[in-house]
């Protein structure tokens, strides 16, 4: 289901929510589901949004939360984790029910940035989300660029999402890893794959700094771990690109919330270069 262009409903009042409506839903983990939107009226749809932009979302008498894209085309998806009263809102919606959304917001993965590159992607939990949009676009188009391949961090086996998408990716000619937490006890059927934290997937790829371009995803913790690990491989800080996060609430760069360091995340990011984005995530707190 293609979204059609109407520049002026996605820019023209854009703290205004639209009504939207969920047409389809799928569960990825005991917490996380997938939600395929459509809007109420046609007039309403939008072109396809950027890999790794976001939008507001709220279910009606819930507060908005930012949703990264998790697919752009055919379809507009997000993919909801519960962790709160908002995103639960969001995450019990059935099909046919209503939401608002405001977006697309903020910048997105730079595919341009691709061309005659290899491409390292790095994703930690929930943070595979904002970077299937572009691993779709990586596979759908590989002709300009060297190898890729994908790394992929969760706590448990059963938090692992698009487990059928991630295996068509290996099927596809991309090099797919995919590794879960030693710490966290495992639960249902026995686990034979990998265990240890995301940067040590890195072990497993043939990096050339002087082509790699890497794309970083997931909880800070993890994200200044794997830009500091392909600083050791010798990529430089510019040529890795991540997603910031923040208490997004106008979305416009209005409010201030998202403000981190002289950034504010929903207007100059989230998507930024480890060069500008880094120094600021190094510093706890700030």
């Amino acid at each position: 289901m293609n979204a059609t262009v109407n520049a002026a409903s996605s820019h023209g009042a854009p703290m205004a929510p639209r009504r939207w409506r969920v047409h389809e839903r799928r569960a990825e983990t005991a917490d996380t589901v997938t939600i395929v939107i459509v809007p109420d009226d046609p007039s309403q749809a939008i072109d396809p949004p950027r890999p790794g932009q976001f939008a507001m979302l709220s279910a009606w008498g819930a507060h908005e939360i930012p949703v990264s894209y998790s697919a752009v085309e055919p379809s507009i998806e997000h993919t909801v984790r519960s962790v709160g009263p908002a995103s639960e809102a969001v995450f019990e919606l059935r099909v046919g029910d209503p939401l608002g959304v405001r977006g697309p917001f903020g910048t997105g993965w730079d595919l341009g940035v691709t061309d005659d590159r290899d491409v390292v992607v790095v994703a930690g939990g929930i943070g595979l989300a904002p970077l299937r949009p572009l691993v779709r676009a990586l596979v759908d188009d590989d002709a300009a660029r060297g190898r890729t391949s994908v790394l992929i961090g969760a706590r448990t086996p059963a938090e692992v999402c698009f487990g059928a998408e991630i295996a068509e990716w290996s099927e596809r000619g991309l090099t797919v890893e995919v590794t879960v937490d030693a710490a966290v006890p495992t639960t249902g059927p026995r686990w034979h794959g990998r265990v240890g934290l995301v940067t040590r997937l890195l072990d497993l790829v043939d990096v050339d700094p002087r082509r790699t371009t890497a794309f970083v995803c997931g909880p800070e913790v993890m994200m200044r771990a794997s830009v500091h690990a392909l600083g050791q491989r010798g990529v430089g800080a510019e040529s890795i690109l991540v997603s910031g996060e923040r208490n997004m609430k106008c979305a416009i760069g209005h409010c201030g919330h998202c403000q981190l360091g002289g950034q504010l995340l929903c207007r100059d990011g989230a998507v930024m270069p480890a060069s500008i984005l880094g120094p600021l995530m190094a510093v706890r707190e700030l």
